[in-house]
């Protein structure tokens, strides 16, 4: 029988890596070649890779893979590649703040439960992957926290006597236990103008009475609802809570303070940072034949803590009173969870009722998807009025929205014949942001006002929709912007990295005993990052913008502080073996991480590379790496070839390539020292490859699931040689 022989042959194109998530450059199809398969290898040579065992059988360390825990779960055959021939599985998307946490920054744990379950159940060990990087973020909540604070003005007419607050005479109100002090500040509130109540906890307080302002009465309707808001910040970490009088069936109930959909509890929490605090009380709260209720502002819980209380944000509103104006839209605040009257079309969008707490300060809101970016009018939400608005009259229009992206919308009022008047230009960003604009009917037959939401592919969430009549006054308040400090804004993301990482490392305390805790740190030339980026994508956020240099010590301390002292715990980067000042810049922020009292168990080198990746430099970088004293971790190994559709040559000197890495990897990193390799994915099917390399060849695996060249590459660079010359025998059929 005669057989093929293959001749390496160095390709020649030379590939730049950027991240382990950028976008590959443009290659070059090979002309006049399909798709090639495992099946078109020599016949000797195919022969001896079927023989082979399984990956981890020839390795002494942890064998890892890459790989996607939607498709492990799913595809059966993807999954038993995986259990056969690995060790350690890496999740490699799934395990990241972007995937895990929600909008309201609650962490979603319910995928990754199953994933350990399965593969527990299969003998795998899991690797976290990642803790804290600036891309795969839910960027929207993060920036959510650093955004403006919009002040919301009352829901309506302010009922409650604040006279003697602001004259500081108290008249009225009870500081029945007045702690270390309660007084009124000047220019304390939220605004520079505003006076803010003083309240200060002593240092013996340990009851959310020892410190207590109580309100005057405040006189109710039979069967109206109300509503309890202020604003509050401490200095330190605070706790309060709102008590009532006998007019209440319940005198200390449990509420949701924040009004987020979250959970209810007895007390909120204060921080630095302003906080509207808001009560809603239906009839059946009150005791029957009650005709005024008394509240107790409690804040004695903590010692030593100080309050403010904006004076100006301190209401009690009766939410059924007669309005004083008729708002046009019968429906802008979806609290009956519908739609009516709105309807709409266009561009395949799709229009709902967002889920409970989901809307403006909790509650529901208007859901509009746009699937594809088009016209601004390709996609509409129509509300008909009940009669013509008024030509030339000026009316005011305010609507809180945000949005999935960065998005643009407009607004216009059109008549049956679809003439109107545009109002165009509204930006729209990802945190709730009130719009007002003024309305002006050119002529007398506008009967519609409309959301022209075709612009932008995103989902829109709208809440609060008022039309009035420009003229017309009203109880309410208008809403405040109050921009965040520097300190307040290292302060929130300290807080979220905080209870990010403590949740994730005590979730997975008993499952996952390794955890990439920083990853991609550092610039090309070795320099930390700063964060400056323009353009940035929607799921980038950098934690060192405000949290500086010491954020990955902060990282490393409570990745330490709530999982296991045996953890290992890894930095990770990559392009190490092309750029070794990269490698260098990579030590030295490891020596310095430690200098401040953390911990690193260990340097991951992400190696996406391909087969003109100088093999003189991943010695280097190995040798670099091992003289750190760190163990050492090949954390995404991949070898690309520029094509889908490879030569036999081309899978030859990939095979070559894998092999040539391991041996690298063993020859200058010391044994005590080698944490193990993952190889970043299982095969060359595309359903792996729809954002990660598309149009690529880099696994071990064909298209087809079918051993490539590059198994016997890994497979004798692990046993550190030759498997197949132990082969003896006939070929088998």
């Amino acid at each position: 029988m005669k057989y093929k022989y293959i001749i390496p042959i160095i390709a020649s194109s030379l590939m730049i890596l950027t991240s382990c998530d950028d976008n590959l450059m443009e290659w070059k199809k090979v002309e006049g070649h399909g798709e090639i398969a495992s099946s078109e290898l020599p016949l000797e040579l195919a022969e001896k890779i079927t023989r082979y065992e399984p990956l981890k059988n020839y390795s002494t360390f942890n064998l890892g893979n890459g790989i996607g825990v939607s498709l492990y779960l799913e595809d059966e055959t993807y999954r038993s590649i995986v259990n056969a021939n690995f060790d350690e599985v890496v999740p490699g998307y799934e395990m990241k703040h972007g995937a895990m946490v929600k909008s309201n920054g609650s962490i979603d744990f319910a995928t990754m439960d199953k994933f350990v379950t399965e593969t527990k159940n299969a003998g795998l060990s899991i690797y976290g992957h990642t803790l804290v990087w600036h891309s795969n973020n839910n960027a929207s909540y993060l920036n959510g926290l650093l955004a403006p604070t919009i002040i919301p003005g009352s829901s309506g007419t302010n009922t409650l006597n604040i006279t003697g607050l602001k004259d500081g005479t108290f008249s009225s109100w009870s500081r029945n236990n007045p702690g270390a002090g309660i007084s009124i500040v000047d220019a304390a509130g939220l605004t520079s103008t505003s006076k803010a109540i003083k309240l200060i906890s002593s240092a013996t307080s340990s009851q959310a009475y020892n410190l207590q302002l109580t309100s005057p009465a405040v006189p109710i309707v039979s069967n109206h609802n109300y509503e309890v808001s202020f604003f509050i910040k401490s200095d330190v970490t605070g706790k309060g809570r709102v008590s009532f009088n006998s007019s209440l069936t319940n005198m200390y109930p449990w509420k949701d303070w924040f009004a987020t959909g979250g959970s209810w509890t007895e007390a909120f929490s204060t921080t630095s940072a302003w906080k509207q605090v808001k009560i809603k009380l239906a009839p059946g709260d009150f005791a029957s034949g009650a005709t005024s209720f008394q509240f107790n502002l409690d804040l004695g819980y903590l010692p030593n803590v100080t309050y403010l209380i904006d004076i100006n944000t301190l209401n009690v509103v009766d939410l059924d009173a007669a309005p004083a104006v008729t708002n046009l839209i019968s429906n802008g605040n979806f609290e009956g969870n519908t739609l009516s009257p709105w309807s709409g079309y266009g561009n395949s969008s799709t229009r709902s009722v967002s889920a409970n707490g989901e809307g403006h300060n909790g509650g529901y809101a208007m859901v509009l998807t746009n699937p594809t970016a088009a016209n601004n009018y390709s996609a509409q939400q129509v509300y008909t009025f009940a009669s013509a608005l008024t030509k030339d009259k000026e009316y005011t229009c305010t609507f809180w929205i945000k949005s999935s992206v960065n998005a643009t919308l407009q607004v216009e009022l059109q008549n049956a014949s679809y003439a109107g008047d545009y109002y165009s230009g509204i930006a729209v960003g990802t945190s709730w942001t009130q719009v007002t604009r003024t309305l002006k009917p050119s002529t007398a037959d506008r009967t519609k006002f409309i959301f022209d939401f075709g612009e932008t592919a995103a989902t829109l969430y709208i809440d609060d929709i008022v039309i009035v009549a420009a003229d017309a006054s009203s109880g309410a308040t208008g809403p405040v912007t109050i921009e965040k400090t520097d300190a307040e804004k290292t302060q929130l993301i300290d807080a979220a990295m905080t209870d990010w990482i403590s949740k994730m490392m005590t979730h997975f305390k008993n499952d996952v005993h390794a955890w990439d805790v920083v990853n991609e740190p550092v610039k090309e030339d070795g320099s930390l990052r700063d964060g400056v980026v323009t353009n940035m994508a929607n799921d980038e956020f950098y934690w060192v913008k405000y949290l500086g240099k010491d954020y990955a010590v902060k990282a490393f301390k409570l990745a330490r502080q709530y999982g296991n002292s045996t953890d290992k715990l890894f930095i990770n980067d990559y392009n190490l073996e092309s750029r070794l000042d990269k490698c260098d810049g990579l030590i030295e922020y490891v020596k310095y991480i430690e200098s401040q009292g953390a911990t690193v168990d260990g340097i991951g080198t992400q190696m996406h590379i391909s087969l003109t990746t100088d093999k003189a430099k991943i010695d280097q970088m190995f040798q670099k790496l091992a003289a750190s004293g760190k163990l050492i971790k090949i954390s995404e190994l991949d070898i690309r070839l520029g094509t889908k559709s490879p030569t036999p040559v081309q899978l030859a000197d990939q095979s070559a390539m894998y092999q040539y890495v391991i041996d690298s990897y063993k020859k200058y990193i010391p044994a005590a020292q080698q944490y193990g390799i993952t190889i970043w994915g299982v095969s060359d099917n595309e359903q792996e490859h729809e954002y990660w390399l598309p149009d690529e060849s880099p696994n071990v695996w064909d298209a087809s699931y079918k051993r490539k060249h590059a198994y016997k590459g890994v497979a004798d660079g692990l046993a550190g040689k030759d498997v197949s010359k132990d082969f003896s025998g006939e070929l088998q059929p």
